[in-house]
């Protein structure tokens, strides 16, 4: 940092962090800000003293901000800059590859981007499906992601009867085809910063399923732009996703209000812009 005489640094992780500290310390001068994507506590003292140090801290959603300063950091140290993606088009292809993952042509498909752990709790998700598919037998789950949880997941899947209901695709690069072709995104978490593959969904007009963890209702409004529902209410979320499978008009609705939400908030150029404003503050 020193010989780079950087105008200001931003450090996007702990670890991150903990180096721009102790860079400080032996004597580097650049000003740095730190982000803060998770909404999990900043318990220990050593953590809420790191956090501290940064001239600014950059919370990806309003509700990591509360999170913060609950924790102890200065309001006036923290400012919210939604996280964003990039606005592109849908890759054609989509049905394609639902039809390579054994997926019929007519089935209505719900799908989930997300690692396999705990806070994504894909057990609150698997535990819907079951309801889901006994009420529209069509239905079909794809789950993307890989992780951890891998092996219980499938396990917990057979036991609820959806070996051939629910697909576990594993970690994909082709999203840009996969994820439009899904009818309704579901995100299950029970913790949340802000939710990227959630912004993906929106900025490709698909309606959204997702509970109330962190800072889901910043981006996903009940009734408008999705349905939002309590964290770990199987029976609550199995009756949003089946609502929404079986309205076409309000999955239309949802999508179209989502991809503007998106647009009005969740950009990456919004995101690049908004960051620079904060950085400017400290250089």
């Amino acid at each position: 940092m020193r010989r780079f005489a950087a105008d200001a640094a931003q450090l996007h992780d702990p670890h991150a962090l903990s180096a721009g500290v102790l860079a400080r310390a032996m004597g580097a001068r650049t000003p740095f800000v730190a982000t803060r994507r998770v909404d999990f506590p900043v318990k220990r003292g050593l953590s809420r003293a790191k956090y501290r140090r940064a001239g600014r801290v950059i919370a990806v959603s309003r509700a990591i901000a509360d999170v913060l300063e609950a924790g102890g950091l200065a309001s006036h140290a923290v400012r919210v800059v939604y996280e964003g993606v990039r606005d592109r088009a849908p890759q054609p292809g989509g049905r394609e590859a639902l039809r390579e993952l054994g997926i019929p042509d007519d089935a209505p498909v719900v799908g989930n981007v997300a690692a396999l752990t705990d806070h994504k709790d894909h057990q609150t998700l698997l535990a819907a499906a079951a309801t889901v598919v006994a009420r529209v037998p069509a239905a079909r789950f794809v789950i993307v992601g890989d992780g951890e949880l891998r092996g219980a997941l499938e396990s917990r899947a057979r036991e609820l009867g959806l070996r051939d209901r629910c697909v576990f695709a594993g970690f994909r690069t082709d999203l840009d085809r996969l994820l439009p072709a899904f009818d309704v995104f579901c995100l299950s978490s029970h913790m949340e910063g802000l939710g990227t593959s959630l912004l993906d969904a929106m900025a490709f007009g698909r309606p959204v399923v997702a509970t109330g963890a962190g800072g889901i209702p910043e981006a996903v409004t009940d009734g408008v732009t999705g349905r939002v529902v309590p964290v770990r209410d199987a029976p609550a979320l199995a009756d949003a996703l089946a609502d929404v499978l079986q309205d076409g008009g309000k999955r239309a609705a949802f999508g179209a209000a989502g991809r503007e939400r998106f647009r009005e908030r969740f950009t990456a150029d919004l995101m690049v812009e908004r960051t620079l404003d904060v950085l400017r503050e400290v250089a």
